[in-house]
């Protein structure tokens, strides 16, 4: 019963997972009608600098969203080490923990940066969109980031399900 349950929700999580990759697609083909237009209306220097950005939006959101669950994973570790957890293995949890610590928090120094040259780049456009095709562009960046966080949390969801189902595909003699 429980099987069948995991199996369920596995199922939905899948379908879930269909529709927010439809919706990727969509994001992309809106993406690329903004490059065209940001191509058409900006100066080379201009546009290279907004091709940037939103090519290191992906990047530094992505890895912001690794970063966060492999330090989760760790810290979940940690919170269930005892008196029997030989000692090699809590230092070993110990030194992924501040590794992924400090990684995590030169993610968001990243993610900062990247924030400002959002500003700048809103900056350059405001000079040549529209009022509503400057919103679309604020909307896109928004849909976007939205759509990596709901990606990776199917993700690790879907993950996470599998692996139990096949713990207890194991337990079963």
């Amino acid at each position: 019963e429980l099987m069948a349950s995991l199996q369920c929700r596995l199922q939905a999580l899948w379908e879930e997972q269909k529709l927010v990759l439809l919706e990727v697609r969509e994001c992309a083909k809106w993406g690329e009608e903004l490059e065209v237009l940001v191509q058409e209306l900006c100066k080379p220097n201009e546009f290279e600098r907004y091709l940037m950005f939103i090519g290191d939006l992906e990047k530094v959101v992505s890895l912001l969203l690794c970063l966060s669950s492999r330090l989760a994973r760790v810290q979940n570790a940690m919170s269930r080490v005892d008196g029997n957890t030989e000692a090699e293995e809590k230092q070993s949890l110990n030194e992924r923990h501040k590794l992924l610590s400090r990684q995590r928090e030169d993610a968001k120094d990243l993610k900062e940066n990247l924030d400002r040259r959002e500003r700048v780049v809103s900056g350059i456009l405001a000079k040549y969109l529209t009022e509503q095709q400057l919103q679309d562009y604020q909307h896109f960046v928004q849909v976007k980031t939205s759509l990596l966080i709901e990606q990776k949390d199917l993700e690790e969801q879907i993950k996470f399900f599998k692996e139990q189902l096949e713990n207890l595909e194991q337990s079963i003699p």
